[in-house]
């Protein structure tokens, strides 16, 4: 495998690594958020579903073994009730939005498409559940990992 083969592969799981935790997320954010936004919760646990299954097949066309979803994971911060979910389901939306920045930054051709298009989707998701937008999806977040 070349050097680059196994950039695209690393951001490739690590989208999916992030995908696994979203579609965690939003089983909590569903289960919070409440009867107003209870659909727009739904509809983002299978877009993530959906892009995590897209991901997998890339992982295993790029000749690796999908990464797993863990069997529980830790939030971020307490979801006691609607308005903590609604941060949650904008920070899930954050975070797939900084792995999609890596691989479009890694990916060539039709892997950068998909990329591009789960970073625009997931940057529309977050602007909703927020009420704002930020100027770069995907590049403000990750700036403080750092």
């Amino acid at each position: 495998m070349s050097s680059d083969s196994g950039e695209v592969l690393g951001a490739v799981q690590a989208a999916l690594a992030a995908e696994h935790a979203a579609v965690y997320g939003y089983g909590v954010v569903g289960a919070r958020v409440g009867d107003g936004r209870e659909r727009e919760a739904r509809a983002a646990y299978s877009a993530h579903r959906a892009r995590r299954d897209v991901l997998a097949r890339t992982a295993r066309d790029l000749g690796g073994e999908p990464a797993a979803a863990a069997p529980a994971y830790e939030l971020p911060f307490p979801v006691p009730d609607a308005g903590a979910a609604v941060r949650l389901a904008a920070f899930l939306e954050d975070r797939v939005a900084g792995v999609c920045s890596d691989l479009v930054r890694a990916g060539r051709g039709p892997v950068r498409r998909e990329a591009a298009a789960a970073l625009r989707e997931a940057a529309v998701r977050a602007v909703r559940w927020r009420g704002s937008g930020v100027a770069f999806p995907g590049l403000a977040e990750r700036a403080d990992e750092g």
